[in-house]
């Protein structure tokens, strides 16, 4: 059986005829033909009912099987609401026909935008073809507008499109603007250059994924009232300082010194001076995501060791440095041998027994996490 299935996404038969839909029916579907037509003379949608009787009417003619015709209409706005519409009046036109063949559709359209809707008639029906009936002058200029439509819909696509035009259309009026305050024009022409070149190497890179990721998880951080937001800040702080620390005693033992430095006075200069800053970072830092996992029921005792292997970590750099470092130096604490092996000592056991401490604790103590995990399924 053959249906020739006029649409109307917008439901202008609906909302300016009254009537309701789906019309099924060669007489039904004319008499809503002439009744739209009547209401609204300059409506496509009259062209396409129409379209749909002739074809319907040929096709009677020419095939040995059955033929029916039906008009079904979706919403005005939504596409997606229209779509589902259209969907559920299909489902009812088939519901309608009694027939034990099988039923294929010829689809009568009034343009591209009616034609959006083919997947959903496609996953009901097969669609053995489609007829687009528009205004012979308004064709091209139909197709143009739906296709600058869903250009400028796209976000993707307009972000693409639009923002370097933007930027080359404000060319003219920047340059305007900086010739009342003395700026040459050529200084307006670099900048813009350079945003557009830094946009193109955006795009083509790929980076916007990277850039949305990282604002959506920091915009999900503040608003999940998170610790580690402010335990980072904090850490960032301490980082910087930890930094100027290193570079002012690289200047303080550069002077008592005399010259140029090595490179590996240099480096233990830096470490010896930063090392005490880093790790209160690295402790804050870890300490504020021991609370977050707490705090959303996560916790393992083994998270505790993070504050310990950074503080471990930094007796043995701070010492180790130390022994490199000259002597009588301000701000400098000199490490010999009985020192060094006393710090690297400490420094190993303190990681050595924290481990076997939240070991044990673990095993004995499970946290709300591991004892949900032990049950059963």
């Amino acid at each position: 059986m053959l249906l020739v299935l006029c649409v109307d996404l917008d439901d202008d038969l609906g909302r300016k005829t009254g009537l309701s839909t789906p019309v099924v029916g060669r007489q039904r579907v004319e008499d809503a033909a002439v009744a739209l037509a009547t209401a609204d003379p300059e409506d496509s949608d009259v062209n396409v009912l129409f379209q749909g009787i002739q074809v319907h009417d040929e096709l009677l003619e020419s095939e040995d099987e059955e033929v029916e015709v039906a008009a079904v209409t979706g919403l005005e706005g939504s596409d997606v609401k229209a779509n589902r519409a259209i969907g559920d009046e299909i489902d009812t036109v088939l519901a309608s026909l009694s027939t034990g063949e099988p039923v294929h559709a010829i689809v009568i359209t009034d343009g591209a935008q009616d034609e959006s809707v083919l997947p959903v008639i496609r996953s009901r029906v097969p669609i053995d073809g489609v007829r687009r009936v528009v205004v012979r002058q308004a064709q091209n200029l139909e197709s143009m507008y739906y296709t600058m439509k869903q250009v400028l819909a796209d976000p993707e696509t307009r972000g693409t499109i639009l923002v370097p035009l933007g930027i080359l259309l404000l060319i003219y009026p920047f340059v305007t603007i900086a010739s009342f305050f003395d700026v040459p024009g050529a200084v307006v022409l670099g900048l813009i250059s350079a945003l557009l070149g830094l946009y193109t190497l955006f795009r083509g890179l790929g980076l916007e994924s990277a850039v949305d990721e990282a604002a959506n998880r920091a915009r999900n951080v503040l608003y999940a009232g998170r610790v580690t937001i402010i335990t980072y800040v904090a850490a960032a702080a301490l980082l910087v300082v930890g930094g100027v620390r290193g570079v002012e005693l690289l200047e303080t033992v550069s002077d008592s010194v005399g010259g140029d430095p090595a490179a590996g006075l240099i480096l233990a200069t830096l470490v010896h001076g930063a090392v005490e800053w880093f790790a209160a970072a690295g402790i804050t830092s870890s300490l504020g995501q021991v609370t977050d996992e707490y705090l959303q029921d996560r916790f393992k005792w083994r998270y505790l060791n993070a504050p310990f292997y950074v503080f471990a970590i930094a007796i043995v750099l701070y010492a180790l440095s130390g022994f490199f470092l000259p002597e009588g130096v301000a701000g400098v604490q000199k490490f010999y041998l009985p020192g060094l092996a006393v710090a690297l000592t400490v420094g190993t056991l303190l990681g050595v027994l924290s481990t076997l401490t939240f070991a044990v604790a673990e095993s004995r103590y499970p946290t709300g996490s591991d004892g949900d995990a032990e049950q059963p399924a």
